[in-house]
């Protein structure tokens, strides 16, 4: 109904304005769904651009997101401004990484918080689309 709103990116490469957001705006709203539909949405205050195609957040405490990205891998990110209600929406599909780089990276930045991350969550991203401000801020 509101897709009017939305400004969709023709491939699934991350718009400099996408990577602009996610760097300032926390934290990202997650959704995931299991194989029968039953929904999840979890905000996520890792959530971090990897490269031009792949976006990653951190799995700290978050039983419900792992239980359905493990029967179904596809994903929708919501980056939200509250102050200008714009941002950008992702869609992807999820890998649970528990070892290797990313996940020691998301390791050794939380370790200091004392919080343990059981995973990394990496995401290919499918389909983008930009959320322009609606009001100013």
């Amino acid at each position: 109904m509101l897709e009017f709103l939305f400004r969709r990116c023709a491939t699934a490469i991350l718009p400099q304005e996408a990577k602009k957001m996610i760097a300032a705006i926390q934290p990202a709203f997650v959704a995931t769904a299991s194989k029968n539909g039953k929904p999840n949405v979890s905000p996520k205050g890792s959530f971090r651009v990897l490269d031009d195609e792949h976006v990653a957040f951190a799995e700290i405490a978050s039983p419900g997101t792992i239980a359905n990205l493990k029967e179904n891998p596809q994903v929708e990110v919501i980056v939200f401004d509250p102050a200008t209600w714009g941002g950008c929406r992702i869609r992807g599909k999820a890998e649970i990484i528990e070892s290797g780089d990313l996940f020691e990276s998301f390791k050794s930045q939380f370790a200091p918080l004392k919080m343990k991350v059981h995973s990394a969550i990496k995401i290919a991203v499918e389909d983008v689309a930009i959320m322009p401000p609606m009001k100013t801020g």
